[in-house]
């Protein structure tokens, strides 16, 4: 056995696989097709919840070069109510849509490590962001006044809130 097998997964920065297949049980499938696995998996060690996804990725561009396909494994802790709203209906839990808090993922090791998505969000924003600059700079060059007080004002304008407080 596992040398601190009762620790639980959200306190590890790796989980192998073995730990995985050792604890991890199914409580019940919610969808399973040829692609794609759903279900609740309950930690033996811990009685924590997670939902289990596992999809086939088809390696098509190693058809007829003996490339295999690879079967890969999420899984998103669970709160009581979340694996109760699940059971009956209630609540979506369809991956990516779904998945916004960090869950595990394995990776060409086996090994499962955290997975932060909510980087995509902050992405979202810096791109929002660069374009408001390149907007305010475009503007800047189209008006020609290039005196140090208009950019003085342009930096003014680039600062966080300063360009809602102008518009105010």
């Amino acid at each position: 056995m596992e040398q601190n097998a009762e620790l639980s997964w959200k306190e590890r920065k790796l989980v192998s696989s073995e730990s995985m297949q050792e604890r991890l049980e199914t409580v019940r499938t919610l969808r399973e097709d040829e692609l794609e696995l759903y279900e609740i998996g309950k930690d033996r060690s811990t009685g924590e919840h997670y939902l289990h996804y596992a999809y086939l990725h088809r390696n098509v561009a190693a058809i007829g070069t003996g490339g295999q396909d690879e079967i890969f494994h999420q899984l998103l802790p669970l709160e009581s109510d979340d694996v109760l709203g699940i059971l009956f209906g209630e609540q979506p839990y369809a991956y990516p849509e779904h998945w916004g808090k960090p869950f595990l993922r394995n990776g060409p090791d086996g090994d499962y490590v955290w997975f932060d998505p909510s980087y995509a969000e902050e992405e979202e924003d810096y791109e929002a962001i660069g374009r408001q600059i390149v907007e305010e700079l475009n503007l800047f060059k189209a008006q020609g006044d290039l005196s140090e007080a208009a950019v003085e004002r342009l930096l003014r304008r680039l600062e966080p809130g300063e360009k809602d407080s102008e518009e105010k």
